[in-house]
């Protein structure tokens, strides 16, 4: 209860202080919060969680493609990914799979990600050559 009130109180104080984003204005509950929230939610899966594997989080291609971009991009270079634009995206049994497109007549490889709805987990990341 006593983290509860906690978060409820940072929270207000923040909502207040949100003009204002510079990190000295900010409160900053440190590693060790993170680490209680970390084992707690490791520990007690039924306490408040969004992630209930009964909605779909991912409702769209274009977030579905804001996820997977920034990790294809570090993964295989920013050029690489967004010159096999317009990707191909489909939900498909609660899995959004995203697959780069290539020019006509051109010889070579796409990447394909797919990604889990409900939990945003990726399943497979991969490119073609």
């Amino acid at each position: 209860m006593k983290n509860i009130i906690t978060y409820f109180s940072v929270l207000f104080i923040i909502s207040f202080s949100a003009c204002s984003q510079t990190k000295d204005d900010r409160i900053i509950l440190g590693k060790s919060y993170a680490q209680q929230e970390l084992k707690s939610s490791l520990v007690d899966k039924k306490q408040h969680n969004l992630i209930d594997y009964k909605s779909i989080i991912i409702k769209d291609s274009a977030t579905a493609i804001n996820i997977a971009e920034p990790i294809l991009f570090s993964i295989y270079g920013k050029n690489n990914i967004t010159e096999q634009r317009p990707y191909e995206t489909y939900l498909i049994d609660n899995y959004w799979i995203i697959k780069g497109t290539l020019p006509k007549y051109y010889m070579g490889g796409t990447f394909l990600i797919i990604i889990n709805a409900f939990d945003s987990k990726i399943i497979k990341i991969t490119h073609g050559k």
